[in-house]
């Protein structure tokens, strides 16, 4: 299982071919922005617990809750990596995945995506979905991003003021009012095409999750009886992390008919809140 990491005096990041799934981005003079589990399993057809999960063509168990494997079959293949390229500091890799790699008859489509990881003092990821089929098809997507915190308890999520989300935790559509905090298990979908902004006073910083092409943004952490009932997760490693996952799924999902592309590009930035002297 191949990996490329990214060391400059801009940032360290670390990616793999496995899934094309980012696994590590640090700034230079910052602490870890992206989360991985102590506890992933680094296996061919395993899902990497952590980093940033390409999820496609499906999100979860799909719109008609019965397609397998959860979120699709990009992550759990091996992309070839087509080409990495610095300028200035960032180092930028691409990968493309097509039918040839992974096919499955669920979703029986000529397709190609690209995604392409940039590593700087931002971490900014493109994922281009490209119809190469005579027939149109449809599709569900997600960037799955997971983010270091200092203590999810004390985090908080702006941005989301006023979009309607599926609780699917409550099988039940809601609005939010005011900011997004975790007091336990979150799992939401919102439809929004808005930035976020996470706030984290443990580690005295914001995280910005500048986002286009995207009409979904889900939020999700495990809390403390799923942390402990899923085996590449650690007990108390719900306290490490929030996903805010950039993405188009449900009735967000994307048609795309014949030689037509889709790109979805998520920009992650990070600003301290420490004194300066």
């Amino acid at each position: 299982m191949g990996s490329l990491i990214v060391d400059t005096p801009v940032a360290i990041g670390r990616i793999s071919d496995h899934g094309a799934q980012v696994l590590q981005w640090q700034p230079s003079g910052a602490e870890p922005v992206i989360w991985l589990s102590s506890h992933a399993v680094f296996a061919r057809d395993v899902a990497i617990r952590g980093g940033v999960p390409i999820c496609f063509p499906w999100f979860g168990a799909g719109r008609s809750g019965a397609m397998s494997p959860a979120h699709g079959f990009a992550r759990l293949v091996t992309w070839p990596c087509t080409a990495t390229t610095e300028q200035d500091g960032m180092v930028a890799v691409e990968h493309v995945l097509t039918q040839e790699q992974a096919v499955d008859p669920q979703f029986p489509y000529r397709y190609r995506m690209t995604s392409t990881a940039s590593f700087g003092d931002e971490l900014t990821l493109t994922l281009l979905v490209e119809n190469t089929d005579a027939t149109p098809f449809s599709f569900e997507v997600a960037l799955h991003t997971y983010l270091a915190v200092g203590d999810a308890s004390s985090v908080s999520i702006v941005g989301l003021e006023g979009a309607e989300y599926h609780d699917k935790l409550l099988d039940r559509h809601v609005v939010q009012a005011g900011p997004v905090i975790f007091d336990g298990e979150v799992d939401r979908v919102y439809s929004s095409t808005s930035d976020v902004i996470l706030r984290d006073p443990a580690l005295a910083r914001s995280v910005t999750i500048a986002k286009s092409g995207s009409a979904s943004t889900i939020v999700w952490n495990p809390w403390v009886d799923k942390s402990r009932a899923m085996a590449d997760f650690g007990d108390e490693e719900w306290r490490d992390m929030v996903c805010v996952e950039t993405g188009n799924v449900g009735d967000r999902a994307i048609t795309l008919h014949p030689g037509e592309a889709h790109e979805m590009k998520v920009i992650v930035s990070v600003s301290s809140h420490r004194p300066t002297s």
